[in-house]
């Protein structure tokens, strides 16, 4: 039986409308046609509602909302999020791949390699990523500018803007030419941060070897650079988390490449994205304080209400294989350095402590925070590390987007709030009123 009630035009029920869709509003919401939505009304599926002093039905959005869940229901294809298509990555049964290669075996590819293989599905050895010392010297006079204080992660976001002011040909979008810039860009961003007191030189001019003095004092040996390199490649991309959206948006609008990646760099500073990695970064340090330790830490956490950094992942069930990777590489030298293997003792432990809790395993930013407090790195080089390999996986999102038609992510918007007083022509169903 159709399921209609009336509501009186007091003024105590003046709000009622804001929690409530129109016919029209309901149908796009579930993709359907307005038809459809008075025989969903006949089922018993959707109570249909009247106002006393105005034309038309109105649906409660919690009950259309509920009945979208149940059937899936989405609106008519207008490049809605849901329906992104990418060959780039995916992520099956605690596994990731780029191009359908695991990334345990692409982290052995130097990242130039397998930033190519993103961008152009080509794996190969490439030559090092260069950009001239003149571009090189004014982007870092410009950097120069921020003040000491100034984290990793801001001065990559001057580097970015600073580089696509020296471009002139920034607008050309073609694969070649966004390749190119994308080269370049790594290589500025590599070379335009300030070493770190008493930095050797780079031993080397692949993309590690020349970032490494930039994150730490200690000697880069064969090891280190490895296990840095791996952990790069394995941040390059992860499906779409929020910042890699940031950049399709941008890209669908044909931003340049240094726009796309300060998209990117934008959603990343955010604290439930690529911030969560300091957050890790102070829960180990805690877990490594002789005075407190793991138990502590943990402790110290549940106490405040306070969820539990760097462990469990929403897209995985048992383990982050980005984790198992850099951590299994630590692993390996903590044969050799003490340091090194109290570190990764503490993260066992804190695995350990929370193993009764579902879910709970190391993830990438406890690995991150690891591998800092290991290599006595910046505290801030995790969320560098980070932005510095998904930049990657923008651009290579941004390729795809390239291919797609512009401009392909404007949502439609559900209005809830407070109807206008007498209602509008649109409710009252007239269609010159509607709007494309």
């Amino acid at each position: 039986m159709a399921c209609r009630r009336k509501v009186a035009g007091d003024a105590s029920e003046q709000d009622y409308p804001s929690d409530y869709l129109t016919t029209a509003q309901a149908a796009q919401r579930l993709g359907v046609k307005p038809e459809t939505i008075y025989a969903y009304v006949s089922r018993g599926l959707l109570t249909s509602v009247r106002e006393s002093r105005q034309r038309g039905s109105r649906f409660a959005t919690a009950e259309v909302e509920a009945l979208a869940e149940r059937t899936g229901g989405r609106r008519e294809p207008n490049g809605s999020i849901e329906r992104i298509h990418t060959h780039l990555t995916l992520l099956a049964g605690d596994r990731l791949y780029y191009r359908g290669r695991d990334v345990s075996e692409l982290a052995e590819y130097r990242l130039e390699s397998v930033a190519h293989w993103l961008w152009r599905a080509e794996l190969a050895d490439v030559s090092p990523f260069e950009v001239t010392a003149e571009r090189a010297d004014s982007v870092r006079r410009t950097v120069a500018l921020l003040p000491d204080t100034a984290r990793l992660i801001d001065r990559i976001r001057m580097i970015v803007a600073a580089t696509g002011t020296t471009d002139p040909l920034r607008y050309d979008l073609s694969e070649p030419a966004v390749v190119r810039g994308g080269e370049t860009l790594l290589a500025m961003i590599v070379d335009a941060l300030p070493s770190c007191a008493g930095a050797q030189p780079p031993t080397g001019r692949a993309l590690a070897e020349r970032l490494w003095p930039k994150l730490t004092a200690r000697p880069a040996t064969p090891a280190r650079l490895r296990l840095l390199n791996a952990a790069l490649v394995s941040m390059a991309d992860h499906d779409l988390a929020v910042s890699t959206l940031a950049a399709r948006v941008a890209a669908s609008a044909r931003a340049d490449v240094y726009a796309v990646v300060s998209a990117g760099l934008g959603v990343v500073d955010g604290r439930h994205h690529g911030a969560a990695i300091g957050l890790a970064h102070r829960f180990l340090r805690d877990a490594l304080d002789p005075a407190g330790g793991p138990t502590i830490a943990v402790a110290d956490r549940l106490r405040a209400g306070e969820h539990l950094p760097g462990l469990g992942h929403v897209l995985y069930v048992d383990r982050d294989p980005r984790a198992d990777l850099v951590l299994d590489l630590l692993r390996e030298q903590a044969r050799d350095d003490d340091r090194v293997a109290r570190v990764t003792s503490a993260v066992d432990a804190l695995t350990r402590e929370t193993a009764a809790r579902e879910n709970m395993f190391a993830n990438v930013d406890l690995a991150l925070a690891a591998l800092t407090h290991a290599l006595d790195m910046r505290p801030d080089a995790g969320e560098a590390i980070f932005a510095i390999a998904r930049s990657i996986g923008w651009l290579a999102h941004a390729l795809e987007e390239y291919q797609q038609p512009g401009l392909r992510y404007r949502a439609v918007g559900v209005y809830t709030g407070p109807r206008p007083a007498g209602g509008t022509a649109a409710d009252a169903g007239d269609p010159k009123t509607r709007r494309a």
